[in-house]
């Protein structure tokens, strides 16, 4: 392919980026005019839940598609069911038709965002390019999520709900269309192998029963959510037995056999299952303990939105002075340092530290997400790059839907905690409104300072259990910088 061509279909699967950065923030704008106008408040969690869980479960099986057809056909099925999908939720008329539609775009959006990455690696072979262009993918992204929010209530305000799924349909037509014109893929079909359909239904009903579980931690009863992880494990388990014997495995247990490749996914899964903890309660604790209004809790995700693009466009010139190890030492310092500042903040902590532990947080985040996509690409062997990249994508998402849903449990216990020691005189009801600025006006003064104790020490506990994951991530990135300095993982370009 030419530059010219390599350019384009670059900025073609960018596209697919925007599309899932503006359909992750955007439909939060419009959820209460959606819930008015369906009349459907008990499907809310649902909205987000079944769009991840479409996402999550076909991952792996899109990656295994393009090994087989071509990342090409595969990219463009997604990006095609994605719209199909988009298309559908706009018409809906109820909210079991939003659901199952919903569930149509996540399954499209699990191809629509990984499958880039797969082909990124394809077009620039070199692994310092590749990490200047994930940077701007990245930046791209993330730019999204922060206008998503603001172009949503605009739409919303003047049009209507229905136009925020309207979004996406042009953006992945030009998307298809561009792919088809100037992409040219170099792919030669291998011989034909069994389809591992027994790993695929496996795989596929253990994540749903795993992230059922997690949904319905707080929902459900004990006995059903004990059923769903049991029936998580002996999927997860069958899938082992499974893909032994498997002559083309949805995912090869050679990729546990990989120690560097082990490492990387480690520390995707400690970084990510942490990163909820500052994305859902640093705006709480804003709101709650500061008693300010919802915009100026949302701002305390801004800073660390900027740093993160700053440090997705700065991590292509740290390589070429770091190894990727010193990099992912260095970067855990900096969550570390972040994480402690919130873990240790007390109850007047200022606004303004909040700002800074989102700014370290963020740089960090930005670097190790493009360090690391590269990296496990480098690490696996040429064969595996397409389940490895897949793959790393599926336990990101799985770790933060598991570890927010952990994180409310935290909350959830600990305002119980609170409501139960104050004798009868505060409610979970009058623990809600503390954190929305209008109705907190017309809470009992004399109960707030009690009230606002309870809440810091349900979001404080979060902060300590988001600190020992970091930590966590920080000791395994000890570990594989003395090892590598020691000569025993290998030195590869990543």
């Amino acid at each position: 392919m030419k530059e010219k061509q390599i350019r384009i279909v670059t900025v073609a699967l960018m596209l697919s980026n925007v599309m899932s950065g503006l359909d992750n923030t955007i439909i939060n704008t419009a959820l209460p005019r959606i819930i008015a106008d369906l009349r459907g408040i008990e499907y809310t969690g649902w909205l987000v839940a079944i769009f991840l869980l479409g996402t999550a479960v076909s991952t792996p099986l899109w990656s295994k598609l393009g090994e087989r057809k071509g990342n090409k056909l595969a990219y463009q099925l997604a990006a095609a069911c994605f719209l199909l999908g988009a298309f559908l939720q706009e018409a809906a008329n109820s909210m079991p038709f939003l659901l199952t539609f919903r569930l149509l775009a996540g399954i499209g959006n699990g191809g629509m965002v990984s499958l880039p990455y797969i082909i990124y690696s394809d077009l620039y072979p070199n692994p310092y390019k590749r990490l200047k262009v994930l940077g701007m993918v990245s930046a791209f992204f993330t730019t999204a999520t922060i206008l998503g929010p603001l172009f949503g209530g605009w739409i919303v305000d003047v049009l209507s709900w229905r136009w925020v799924f309207y979004i996406n349909i042009p953006v992945a037509i030009i998307s298809i269309i561009l792919v088809q014109l100037f992409f040219k893929e170099d792919f030669s079909p291998k011989p034909p192998k069994k389809v591992d359909l027994g790993g695929a239904i496996c795989l596929s009903l253990g994540v749903v029963a795993l992230l059922l579980g997690t949904q319905f931690l707080e929902s459900a009863s004990l006995a059903t959510v004990l059923l769903l992880f049991a029936a998580a494990l002996i999927f997860i388990g069958l899938l082992l037995v499974v893909e032994h014997r498997a002559e083309d495995p949805i995912i090869p247990e050679r990729l546990f056999k990989n120690t560097p490749l082990v490492i990387d996914f480690a520390l995707f899964v400690l970084i990510w299952a942490a990163m909820s903890a500052f994305s859902v309660y640093a705006p709480m604790w804003s709101e709650g303990l500061m008693a300010s209004t919802a915009l100026v809790g949302g701002m305390t995700q801004i800073p660390g939105a900027f740093t993160d693009m700053l440090g997705s466009l700065s991590v292509e010139r740290m390589r070429r002075k770091w190894s990727a190890y010193q990099i992912m030492l260095v970067m855990c310092w900096i969550l570390f340092a972040g994480y402690l500042m919130l873990a240790v903040a007390p109850q007047n902590f200022p606004y303004w530290g909040i700002l800074v532990a989102g700014c370290l947080q963020g740089f960090a985040n930005g670097v190790m997400f493009n360090q690391l996509q590269v990296k496990v690409q480098e690490d696996a062997e040429k064969e595996d790059v397409a389940v490895a990249t897949s793959f790393s994508y599926l336990i990101r998402m799985l770790a933060m839907a598991i570890s927010a849903s952990l994180f409310g449990v935290i909350l959830n216990q600990h305002l119980a905690k609170g409501v139960a020691a104050s004798g009868g005189k505060i409610t979970i009801k009058m623990l809600n409104h503390l954190s929305d600025f209008e109705t907190r006006a017309k809470l009992p003064a004399s109960l707030i300072p009690q009230m606002e104790k309870i809440l810091y020490s349900a979001i404080h506990a979060i902060f300590w259990a988001g600190f020992y994951l970091i930590l966590a991530a920080l000791l395994v990135a000890i570990w594989a910088f003395v090892q590598h300095k020691r000569g025993k993982l290998k030195n590869g370009q990543a």
